[in-house]
């Protein structure tokens, strides 16, 4: 009987596990394709809360970052400044911002920062502790102490870099 309620809650179970790798694609509007895994809330409250999930168009990896509240897409396009985040290595890495942009129908901002190639083994081996984000038009930085999937990006970007072997 045991056996059994162990198999039953192993085939339950299964699919959490490895949702984290379910990579979908989607084509941009110039032809190109790019490909993600869902983003994972890495911090929340009640008053704001951060998803995060990694985006690669398959030659360079950029960190998706879905802030809110988030701001009226003429305070969203003041957000140029890089992305400062730490691991649990104690090392603070710096990426740079590529795009805002604002998705299904204008209910979710998301701003992608660049991985540069050298953070790469960093971003893929130690999970995050924090993060500063200046949301400029709303406020000066937000910072963010992650207590929620911590190893996010580290395990999504695993799952792409496996892929690519």
């Amino acid at each position: 009987m045991k056996s059994i309620i162990f198999i039953i809650i192993a085939i339950l179970i299964s699919p959490l596990l490895f949702a984290q790798c379910e990579i979908h694609n989607k084509v941009q509007a110039d032809g190109s394709m790019l490909y993600f895994i869902d983003s994972a809330t890495f911090y929340t409250t009640k008053s704001k809360s951060l998803k995060i999930g990694i985006v690669t168009d398959k030659e360079n990896y950029f960190i998706a970052l879905q802030p809110s509240p988030f701001p009226a897409k003429e305070g969203g396009k003041l957000i140029k400044d890089d992305l400062i985040i730490e691991l649990s290595d104690a090392n603070k890495y710096k990426l740079k911002h590529y795009d805002t942009r604002y998705i299904k129908h204008d209910s979710v901002m998301e701003v992608l920062y660049l991985v540069d190639k050298n953070d790469l083994k960093a971003l893929s081996g130690f999970e995050a502790v924090t993060a500063d984000i200046n949301m400029q038009g709303t406020e000066f930085v937000r910072n963010y102490a992650f207590k929620l999937h911590k190893k996010a990006i580290m395990e999504q970007l695993n799952c792409f870099l496996k892929e690519e072997k």
